[in-house]
């Protein structure tokens, strides 16, 4: 009708009594009457006929003879797209002047169109006002005879009928379809609203006709308990009534236009003045008052009728809807929309669930806060929802936290005093928080609010020089030191580089800042700035040479644009050429503290090292490996040592220039540590079995160790033969005992460090010469480490742990690297003894109750322990991730997984994000293994509980521990996620295993042996709803090989069985007569039965690709069916089981067969009098039926 073609009359409504006249939907006209069953039982087979050839009579009434015909109908033309949107209006508008019942009715089909519904329209004229029963049968009802829905409302003049067929999908209508083509139509179908009201609005638009029935048949939908019908016409009518703001906004303007030359007019000269010009202003003026009226009277229509209804709606798409279009009526009509009476609609879905509409609700309050001449009428609603506003960052969705943080700058920044210094304070902590976009809010917030002034910048005090930084700077530092978390200063950098990146690249200000003595000005720093201020330059250096987030925050590196890259590349330079020269004085000034110098030393690896050549600086470069190997000399702390190591490992490069003059720096300061050890080496050792006791000794001895382990992690040491010195610790601790523990780890290390280089060798040129020797000093050093699992000593104990965790991957990764070789490294790989004694241990140190751990310890320790309790759960953790990569990488048997799984539930909190990690890297590895894995773990747990039950009583299935074993079972289904197709054959294995353990032990089922392990059922039937549709019958099938009919479910001893079969039947139409239908199926002898079996005693199950498709997308392959006689009923069943047939490639019984291919129609509670027991705003009916077979 509509497009390029002229519009055609289509059975006009003619104003009679009582006329009728319908609307098409393709191309066949109803009537609207339906009396008898014979005439409903037709108009539904109609309506089905219409659906299955609508889109071949679109596609023939395109092509006629030869000839490409445009769209016809408002539908298509919005599916089209925007681009003949103007003259398809343009042709509405000129149909309506000719006809409006017609071209009315075309609009109203176009909008039950867009709902998704393939029914029809029928509409019949009201004109009879005495009728009182009329709004009576304003009903919306379902008549189960032709099995179609009926809904009929008030649209005036016209009472509307809508007939759609019951197994309209109201999960898979337009506005909710996914995809850029109906998003695309989504905004074309707001278009077409806005552009039929833009070219209305000088004619039409005033006929007290075209809106009224507009608005009572979306007012109408509205109400409709069909969530398509209901989600379609509200948001017509919020975008109609968003069109109509603006209709009433130019009319105001041209009203105040009108108003002043009549004025003006009024003020002239009486002879210049003429009563026909003032006359003439007069009826313009009183026709804008006219037409303001009328559109100010749609408006409340709009919004009493669907608003007010539907705000609160049962689905949040549509109450999402309506607030964000409330938000664009209050900023585009501040007058009439901006007051309490409208923003308390706002504020109260502040608090709506779902994290859509919340966010609505703070795109728009953004809007109205960002304008400072409409927040002085917001003092109301801001002194009674800023509580809410001000907890929204803490919001559980990300969104919602973001747009809430960026709401609360725009209030603090046009809101005289609305936050509270406490409110600040809460709000600047979300700086450190791990979601970056919030971080970044959140850093807008307190860079804006706080490090700089409220008229802009901070400027210079007395001219000093970097004197606006310098403020920034210390008010900064301040906040980070009474934030208390300072390990987290990367974080708060990275939250601040989007807004403060040039103040924060201001290396020169701070570390002049740092080079200042106390006697000037007295603007020296304190000792905890100064260290609070070195972490800050350590962190702006990192995030401006790496250019990405910190570890943390952010999935993973982002890709750098090619102008970020040069960004980065100049920044590297810049720190390059200020440190270069600036480093050594600061590492001269803090020589002496271990957390500065350790923080200050991290810097050179962002160095771009050629300016050293490049640039001539060789003389800073001898600068920093003085100062370098001065506070090697001073320092035993870890931090310190391993930072320097890494400094020379840096600079360290053979393919720069400086390489050289590094190395023999190195090589000298190495020939001076390994001196030093020779010397206490001579002098420990005192004679056979004994060494020296004095304190003094053994202090020095373990500094020197120290440094020589940190700088043999990164510098091969092997030329100077530390291996011998430091294995005779190591032997003489295992043969007497009496080593302290300050010389023990140290010697470990650096004994473990010297293996490694020896094996790295061998890696790369390996011989049998250098092969056995090594292979010796292997076993020597894995027997010893065996040995320190028993020490006394906790902290050794845990480090030979750990060190013999790391060992055994390497040799693990040495032998499938080298596989000829390295055939001798594989007796070092874990024996039987090994593993348990492995495991043993983390049940001991990881798994151990905090009971039993604190039961011995007095108030003083306990008080002391608080305190450690975090650094302790951090080691625990430590301890456990090193042990599940060996279980991972299958250095130990993929079972011991098993007995870590025990602890998932109990140690949830704890561990449970390792121990998940673990069962997923085994299911990526070898899913069959991983779920043989984790029933063998529900095995285990429920023998232990049945030995732990008195034999007499039999399994207690209410006893605590049995509850923690179902409730691990739903925690490792829970693991499988939502894709059954994938974890098909992993689920299937678990009921197998499960089966056959639970009647393990069993001879059969003849009404008076109990197979011990039956309580085995309810376990696994935790799994059932992972199963697909076919899947449940062939596990079904399989559970009938142990048991006989009549099933003797005769006590609660049975209960198990009858639960679980029960939970394989669950999603069958009924289950009474799913039980009653063991006789479709064939013997368990049969050879069909017997095949299946075959299959799934293998392992094995059929494929899944065409009954996944016949499951997820029945209407795509069989005939639609409605519910009706029970002859037809058979009929299409028949038709839809062999089109079934066909596609399931597997065998099984025909009657599951049958059962698979009937459809599922959900029903809906209906009251006596017809109507659903609920209303449009509480309930949402998807399909409102119910299922006709018997």
């Amino acid at each position: 009708m509509y497009g390029f073609r002229s519009p055609r009359r289509v059975n006009a409504v003619h104003d009679e009594t009582v006329p009728e006249s319908a609307v098409q939907n393709g191309t066949c006209v109803r009537n609207g009457n339906l009396k008898t069953p014979r005439e409903k039982r037709k108009v539904r087979e109609q309506c089905e006929n219409i659906r299955r050839n609508s889109t071949s009579s679109r596609r023939v009434n395109r092509l006629q003879n030869g000839e490409v015909i445009e769209a016809v109908t408002l539908f298509e033309v919005v599916s089209m797209g925007k681009q003949a949107m103007q003259s398809v209006v343009d042709d509405w508008v000129e149909a309506y002047k000719q006809d409006r019942n017609v071209a009315l009715l075309d609009l109203i089909n176009f909008f039950i169109q867009c709902s998704g519904c393939q029914g029809m329209v029928t509409a019949e004229m009201f004109q009879s006002l005495h009728k009182k029963d009329v709004m009576r049968k304003m009903t919306e009802t379902f008549d189960e005879e032709t099995g179609l829905q009926y809904k009929k409302f008030m649209a005036y003049p016209w009472i509307l009928t809508v007939t759609w067929p019951v197994d309209m999908d109201n999960e898979d209508y337009p506005l909710i379809r996914t995809g850029p083509y109906w998003k695309k139509f989504k905004a074309n179908f707001c278009e077409f609203i806005a552009v039929l009201v833009q070219q209305c609005q000088c004619s039409i638009l005033y006929d007290s006709y075209l809106m009224d029935t507009v608005i009572s048949l979306l007012t109408g939908l509205a109400d409709s308990m069909v969530r398509a019908f209901r989600h379609t016409s509200t948001l017509a009518a919020m975008k109609l009534l968003t069109a109509v703001v603006s209709v009433h906004l130019n009319l105001d303007v041209n009203k105040h236009n009108a108003q002043r030359l009549y004025e003006v007019e009024k003020q002239r000269i009486s002879g210049k003045r003429t009563s026909y010009r003032l006359d003439q202003l007069e009826r313009k003026r009183k026709e804008y008052e006219h037409k303001l009226l009328e559109i100010q009277n749609m408006m409340n229509a709009i919004f009493k009728g669907t608003f007010l209804n539907r705000y609160r709606d049962v689905i949040p798409e549509i109450r999402a809807t309506c607030i964000e279009e409330i938000g664009s009526w209050i900023k585009t009509y501040p007058d009439a929309f901006l007051n309490d009476s409208y923003l308390k609609y706002v504020g109260w879905m502040l608090y709506d669930k779902q994290a859509e509409v919340r966010l609505k609700c703070l795109l728009g309050l953004q809007g109205i806060y960002s304008r400072k001449e409409l927040v002085s009428r917001m003092d109301l609603f801001t002194s009674r929802f800023k509580d809410r506003i001000v907890s929204m960052p803490l919001d559980k969705d990300h969104e919602v936290a973001v747009q809430a943080m960026k709401l609360l700058m725009l209030m603090s920044q046009n809101c005289e005093n609305v936050l509270s210094a406490e409110d600040c304070e809460m709000l600047y902590q979300f700086v450190y928080t791990t979601h970056r976009p919030l971080a970044v809010a959140a850093g807008e917030f307190l860079y804006k609010r706080l490090l700089i002034s409220e008229g802009g910048e901070v400027q210079p005090k007395g001219g000093r020089e970097f004197g606006a930084s310098t403020d920034q700077l210390k008010r900064l530092i301040h906040f980070f030191l009474e934030s208390e978390l300072h390990k987290h200063v990367a974080y708060l950098i990275d939250s601040l580089w989007d807004w403060a990146g040039k103040f924060l690249k201001d290396w020169e200000c701070m570390t002049t800042l740092l080079l200042k003595n106390a006697e000037e000005d007295g603007e020296a720093l304190s000792d905890a700035e100064e260290s609070a201020l070195i972490e800050i330059i350590l962190a702006t250096v990192r995030e401006a040479a790496e250019g990405h987030p910190p570890v943390g925050r952010g999935a993973a590196k982002k890709i750098l644009s090619v102008k970020e890259k040069k960004i980065q590349l100049e920044d590297c330079t810049k720190i390059t050429e200020h440190f270069i020269m600036v480093l050594p004085q600061l590492l001269a000034k803090y020589s002496t503290d271990a957390q500065k110098v350790a923080n200050l030393l991290q810097i050179p690896q962002y160095y771009d090292l050629d300016v050293y050549s490049t640039g001539h600086q060789e003389k800073h470069l001898d600068a920093l490996l003085r100062e370098v190997k001065d506070i090697v000399a001073k320092h035993s702390d870890m931090s310190v040592l391993e930072a320097s190591s890494r400094t020379y490992y840096i600079l360290c490069s053979e393919e720069i220039g400086i390489y050289s003059q590094v190395d023999c720096a190195r090589t000298q300061l190495i020939d001076e540590l390994m001196e030093q050890l020779n010397q206490l080496l001579d002098g420990f050792w005192q004679k056979e079995g004994e060494f020296c006791m004095d304190a003094g000794a053994i202090s020095w001895m373990n500094s020197a160790l120290r440094r020589v382990a940190a700088f043999h992690n990164a510098h091969d040491l092997t030329k100077w033969n530390l291996y011998d010195k430091t294995l005779r610790f190591l032997v003489f601790e295992m043969e007497h005992g009496s080593l302290p523990v300050l010389i023990i780890l140290p010697a470990l290390q650096c004994t473990y460090f010297s293996l490694l280089w020896q094996l790295s060798a061998v890696s790369e040129n390996s011989t049998k010469e250098t092969l056995f020797p090594l292979r010796r000093e292997l076993r020597r050093f894995s027997q010893i480490c065996t040995c320190f699992l028993q020490h006394k000593e906790k902290d050794v104990r845990e480090k030979v742990f750990m060190i013999l965790c790391d060992w055994l991957l390497i040799l693990s990764h040495q032998d499938s690297n080298n596989k000829e070789e390295a055939i001798g490294l594989l007796g070092y790989l874990p024996n039987t003894s090994l593993q348990e004694k492995l495991f043993l241990f983390i049940r001991e140190h990881v798994f151990v109750d905090e009971e039993e751990e604190r039961k011995d310890l007095t108030e003083e320790e306990e008080k002391k322990d608080e305190s450690c309790k975090l650094d302790d759960l951090h080691r625990k953790r430590s301890l456990l991730a090193a042990y599940c990569k060996l279980i991972v990488y299958n250095v130990v048997e993929m079972t011991a997984a098993a007995e870590i799984y025990k602890y998932y539930v109990k140690t949830y909190n704890d561990f449970g994000d390792i121990i998940k990690e673990l069962l997923s890297k085994m299911r990526h590895n070898n899913k069959m293994q991983s779920a043989k894995t984790l029933i063998l773990c529900l095995q285990q747990l429920f023998q232990t509980h049945a030995e732990s039950q008195d034999s007499s009583s039999g399994v207690d299935f209410s006893s605590a521990s049995f509850t923690n074993i179902k409730e691990l079972a739903r925690r490792f289904s829970l693991t499988f996620g939502w894709d059954q197709v994938k974890s098909r054959e992993s689920i299937a294995m678990i009921h197998k295993e499960g089966i056959e353990f639970a009647f393990q032990g069993a001879t059969g089922v003849d009404g008076k042996c109990l197979p011990p392990n039956l309580g085995f059922l309810l376990i696994i039937s935790e799994f059932s709803n992972k199963l697909l549709k076919p899947d449940k019958r062939l596990v079904y099938t399989y559970l009938q090989r142990y048991i006989q009919e009549p099933l003797p479910c005769r006590g609660d001893e049975w209960q198990p069985l009858v639960w679980y079969r029960n939970s394989l039947l669950a999603n069958e139409d009924e289950e009474s007569s799913a039980l009653g239908s063991l006789g479709e199926w064939p013997p368990v002898g049969t050879s069909k039965t017997t095949s299946f079996k075959r299959k799934l005693s293998n392992g094995s199950l059929p494929e899944t690709s065409q009954t996944e498709v016949a499951s997820k997308a029945p209407e795509q392959q069989c005939t639609s069916q409605l519910p009706s006689a029970a002859g037809k009923n058979r009929k299409r069943l028949k038709s839809r089981e062999m089109c079934l047939q066909e596609r399931l490639p597997f065998l099984c019984p025909g009657g599951l067969r049958r059962r698979y291919c009937k459809d599922e129609i959900k029903t809906e509670d209906v009251s006596e009098d017809g109507q659903a027991g609920g209303t449009a705003e509480d309930v949402d009916v998807d399909v409102v039926g119910a299922d006709q077979d018997s």
